[in-house]
Order: C-alpha cells, then structure tokens, then sequence
C-alpha cells in the first residue's frame, strides 16, 4: 500500500463510502452544483485509488518477470520488462503527485485572479497571455473554469480577470501561483521593437466549502454596481449589476459580473471577499509560526516567483524552486505542470 502526507488508499475508501452514502440521501440532487461537486470528487478519488492499484499490480507482475529471467533469460522478455518498468516510473510519478498535498484546503476549488502591473498595454497583453496560459491548464486537467468577473485593457489585453476554478485539487496545484510573473520580450507594441519587461500578479485563494466564520462591518464596506462591457462580454454575461466590493481596512476589492441580477452578484463577492479575509487570517499565523521558528519565508502576495524570457534567449525559470525549461512555448500553451510539480515538492510537509 501506499502512505504519505494526507493521502493512503485505506481513508479514500473510507472517504468513498462516505461519499456514496452522501449520494444515496433522499435529499442529495436539492442542491444540484453541490451534488455535482460531491460526484466530481467521488469518481476523481476513485480514478487516484485505480491507478495506485494499477502501479502496486504492475510492479508485483514485473517482480514476478525479474525472479523468471534470473532462473532463465531471454532478451525478449527482458526487453518487455524495461519497457514495462519504464512505463511504471511515469505512473509511479504521477501517483506520486497526490503525496505532496499537505495542506487542509489542498483538494478544494479555487479562485485565481490576474491583474496587470504597471505599464499599459504591454502588462495588459501579458496579463492576457496569462489567462490564455491558465484557461488551457485547466483544460489539459479537465477542470470547470467560470469567468467572474473581466476588464479590458484600454487598448489591447485585460486589466484584471476573476476566475472560478471547479476541479480535485484545484487550490493544491494552484497555490503556488500565487505572486508576481515577469515578461521580458521583444514588444509587438513598440515601432523600434525595443525589448520590454512586463509584470501581472496572480492571487489564488481557495474556496471554503463550509460557512465561513468571519466578521465584516457594513461601515468597513464600499459597494459599487457598474455596467460590464467590452471584449470581456464573450466570457461573462453582459449585465447592468456587476458589483465591486472594497473592504476599507485591507484594501482588498472584489468584483463579480457573471450572475443575473445585482443581489446575486453581491453574495458571490462577499463570499469571495469572505475566504480572501479568512486566507489572509491564515497567511498572518502562518508568518508569525515562521517567525517563532526563525524561518526566512516570505508569502507576500507581491514576491515575484516567475519569469518568462523570450529574448534575448528562451527560458522560463521558477525563482523559488530554480526549476527552468527553455520550452516557453509548451509554457504558454498551459503546460506548467513541471513547475507545479517543483513547488509542491519543495513545499512538502
């Protein structure tokens, strides 16, 4: 069997079963988006205990060849066996992946933001590239992504974009996202094709599936309700009531634009602004643990992590972790899993 971390077969059976009992209420299908989630994460379990049986039988087979070869060898069999073996190291990392989720909200959905830095149309055109880069992330893992909220730039790209992310450990393998990504490129946008540096940050937050404990003052509040439009129209429903919500004392600012009237916008941004309160919460213990231990690390929403060099050489580099890949392309085309990987190794409990 396989143990580590949060993860061993034993509790996900267990959590299967009491999953299907949660199926089998009579009351199960009143509330259809948490009936869903509930049968996402059912057959998401179910898929992760199939294939660690399908290593752990694999392997058990190929032992089973090597005690053959050792009374009797043959190049053939032989040959089947390293590309057995060679196929089992694949399995055997991605199975792997699910020991390195530590944390309590590792396995729930998530939100990630992206927001432009300074620099106009060049940082909105990255932010934008950005998104494109996320949305087929989230396409490749076969998670349900839904557009809150959406802003262009002035000219070319977006300001900012506010996206939902439904999927088994959506927040795990997109916390480490979180922070400032840098650009440098040769600028479409600039006459002289000068080389340019452009910044986005992206915040991730998870979300908390139950009723979240925090306190909020009406008069620590600033409500605007404003028409969405634009470019952003073909990802949002275009709507008289989106709502920003500003909470004074943290300058935290929500938004959402997606639902059908003002009042239903309004709950989807305090309830957003409610988990970005309750992480903030937690990132502050989180730091004063560090700082008991003596522990340099800093989870500051503005630590750049990335960059992305398309010249005067390819490369994108993880500044945390120093993983780096000169395949900028695959990057943007969502394949970010590598550096996913890194951090979570590196961050492992």
């Amino acid at each position: 069997m396989i143990y580590g971390g949060h993860f061993d077969v034993p509790s996900k059976e267990d959590k299967i079963k009491e999953l299907e009992n949660i199926t089998n209420s009579p009351n199960f299908w009143n509330d259809q988006r948490k009936a869903q989630e509930v049968i996402n994460e059912l057959n998401s379990i179910k898929d992760i205990i199939n294939k660690i049986n399908s290593v752990k039988d694999n392997n058990e087979a190929n032992l089973e060849i090597v005690e053959l070869l050792k009374e009797s060898y043959d190049e053939e069999l032989f040959k089947s066996l390293e590309d057995d073996v060679t196929k089992l190291r694949i399995h055997l990392s991605e199975v792997s992946k699910y020991l390195l989720y530590s944390g309590p909200y590792d396995k729930n959905n998530c939100l990630l933001e992206i927001h432009s830095g300074a620099g106009g149309t060049e940082a909105c055109d990255w932010a934008n590239m950005l998104f494109r880069m996320y949305v087929r992330y989230f396409e490749r893992h076969n998670y349900k992504y839904e557009i809150l909220s959406y802003l262009d730039g002035e000219e070319a790209g977006i300001k900012s974009v506010s996206i939902k992310v439904n999927g088994l450990y959506a927040y795990g393998n997109l916390k480490g996202e979180k922070g400032v990504h840098r650009l440098v490129r040769l600028s479409p946008f600039d006459a002289n094709n000068k080389r340019h540096t452009s910044f986005a940050s992206i915040d991730v937050t998870p979300e908390f599936n139950d009723d979240i404990d925090v306190k909020i003052d009406d008069k620590d509040l600033k409500i605007d309700v404003y028409r969405s439009s634009g470019a952003g129209g073909q990802h949002v429903n275009t709507t008289d009531s989106a709502v920003r919500i500003t909470h004074l004392p943290t300058k935290i600012v929500v938004t959402c634009q997606n639902e059908r009237s003002q009042i239903q916008n309004r709950e989807t941004a305090m309830k957003i602004l409610k988990g970005k309160l309750k992480l903030l919460e937690i990132e502050k213990k989180q730091q004063e643990m560090h700082d008991i231990k003596g522990d340099n690390v800093n989870i500051e929403f503005g630590s750049q992590i990335r960059s992305y060099v398309m010249h005067p050489y390819s490369m994108v580099k993880d500044h945390r972790t120093n993983y780096e890949t000169s395949d900028v392309t695959g990057v943007m085309d969502g394949n970010i899993d590598d550096f996913i990987d890194e951090y979570l190794k590196n961050n492992a409990n």
